[in-house]
């Protein structure tokens, strides 16, 4: 099937699972690169890494489109290895360059090119190639060190690449692969047009792979503009035909905000739970929920926005080491955790719409696993999960009004009969979010540290310090966090919207009255 997109495309599906006797040798894989897969038992790859290798080996320019969690990162990762020239490798030092990043990977949450560059290390293990992970939160000077010592392969953000490639500590010139991970996800939170410069930057001879789950028509025209010939590949099973994975088992009830902590705290005692992820919608109700869930017993963190880099990568590596196994989170990791064995996925509310749905329920069911994925949904939200269970055909638009006491929550969910809200005792065996420590990252947002960093700052400024700490006439009023309501939580929920450095206004001198001895004495008098 050919699609005219203004170059010639091929357009391949996948209508069979790969063999399981087929290795990522027999698809052409460079042998120290099938070595270090294999010793932590990667052996066979999954059909959107089958279809995409012999395509992206050869050198042509993909659009590969797979749903969430089909293994697209070792599609894009081995060949950008295979094709990179490191230290001690023949040509190293035939290079124009040797040493200036030679293939570049983009991607649009801090979180997923975390994954990206620890799934790409693991496959670069016997290999010379070096790997630098380059993303905002994190002190500028480690990065631009790194860039200066040499590195083979760039994953990182487009905001910081970007802040980097215009201070020149980021070398463009020798870029001979780029890869754009989750373009649709980009085009959501608005960095198309920081991709856009980034890939004008780039040489025009240069291999590009773009990865995505859905294709809108921004991400369709970019391709256009900025690939040659691309060989479209989609990945399915011909067995799930559905929009979501038919490995997810997902159920849909309509229930009480006042009793959702007891409805979630049950099924996370389910028979079989194992590492589970809590959606919620706001960064409030994310750090209120996990320290309630962490009061009642389990092994709960938090990740969200308002969270330091440090603290969100404290979460992440408790989560993936199995310190803790709840995490809750807001859609900013929804792209980035790429945990096989999450057996739970719980959306404390209603998504926004079906795209957000997907990739929440997206993160259960990977890599050929079972998952789970319950959503409550308020009264006030029914018409919203209509329009969802339409767009996806889940013949679900009549959620079922259930309660922590329901017996059909406890029976369909194998939930054991007797169970409470709060996790019993000899349960809790996992070490908990203190099993690891917060990195000090010297992250941006805090005292100034160096010329490297540019001059648009993102911290805050000496306004918005007083709007969140001690304003002007509040200093009788309780402080949240000290009366220990909302602890964990930063002043991001507040309505009104921060102040830029430098639109400070002087204030107004109020007049006062002083008495001394019974009788007003002038202020200007006592000075």
């Amino acid at each position: 099937m050919t699609i005219n997109t203004g170059n010639t495309e091929e357009t391949v599906k996948i209508a069979e699972p790969v063999e399981p006797t087929e290795t990522f040798g027999d698809f052409g894989v460079r042998g120290d690169i099938v070595a270090s897969l294999a010793d932590k038992n990667i052996i066979t790859p999954f059909p959107i890494q089958a279809m995409t290798l012999p395509v992206a080996l050869s050198g042509h320019d993909i659009i590969g489109q797979a749903k969430t969690g089909t293994g697209k990162t070792l599609g894009f990762g081995i060949p950008a290895l295979q094709r990179v020239v490191g230290p001690g490798d023949a040509g190293f030092e035939e290079l124009p360059t040797p040493g200036a990043p030679q293939a570049l990977i983009v991607a649009p949450t801090r979180e997923l090119a975390v994954q990206v560059a620890a799934d790409m290390t693991t496959a670069a293990k016997r290999s010379n190639a070096r790997i630098a992970t380059i993303y905002g939160g994190r002190a500028y000077e480690p990065q631009i060190d790194q860039l200066a010592a040499g590195v083979e392969i760039v994953v990182g953000t487009p905001g910081r690449l970007l802040d980097l490639y215009k201070q020149k500590h980021l070398n463009l010139k020798s870029i001979r692969i780029v890869v754009l991970d989750e373009a649709d996800e980009m085009l959501d939170l608005g960095f198309l047009p920081d991709v856009e410069r980034i890939l004008a930057a780039v040489p025009e001879v240069r291999q590009t792979m773009l990865f995505s789950a859905t294709m809108p028509g921004p991400v369709i025209a970019m391709a256009r503009r900025f690939m040659s010939q691309p060989t479209h590949i989609r990945a399915h099973d011909p067995l799930d035909e559905g929009i979501t994975k038919k490995d997810i088992r997902q159920v849909v009830y309509r229930a009480h905000p006042l009793d959702k902590v007891e409805v979630v705290a049950r099924i996370l005692q389910s028979e079989g739970r194992g590492r589970s992820i809590i959606f919620s919608r706001t960064k409030r109700a994310a750090a209120k929920l996990s320290e309630e869930l962490t009061d009642r017993g389990f092994s709960a963190g938090a990740l969200h926005g308002d969270l330091g880099q440090g603290a969100r990568e404290q979460a992440l590596r408790a989560f993936r080491n199995e310190k803790i196994d709840v995490l809750v989170a807001t859609d900013v990791a929804a792209r980035g955790i790429d945990v096989d064995d999450v057996t739970h996925v719980i959306n404390l509310q209603c998504p926004e719409d079906e795209k957000t749905y997907l990739h929440r329920v997206g993160r259960t069911g990977r890599a050929g696993n079972k998952g789970t994925a319950v959503t409550l949904v308020d009264w006030e939200d029914i018409p919203r999960w209509g329009l969802i269970n339409k767009a996806l055909g889940l013949d679900q638009g009549e959620p079922v009004e259930t309660y922590s006491s329901s017996p059909h929550l406890y029976e369909e969910l194998n939930i054991p009969a007797g169970t409470k809200g709060r996790l019993p005792r000899n349960k809790r065996q996992l070490e908990g979010l203190k099993g690891e420590k917060v990195e000090d990252l010297g992250e941006t947002g805090g005292k100034q540290r160096s010329d490297a960093r540019p001059q648009r700052s993102r911290g805050r400024s000496k306004e918005g310090e007083r709007r969140h700490g001690h304003s002007h006439g509040r200093a009788d009023r309780p402080n949240k966090e000290s009366t220990g309501e909302g602890r964990g939580q930063r002043a991001e929920e507040a309505d009104t919207p921060p102040v830029e450095a430098g639109s400070e206004r002087p204030r107004r001198r109020r007049p006062r009255t002083r008495r001394r001895n019974g009788e007003v004495v002038n202020n200007r008098d006592e000075q």
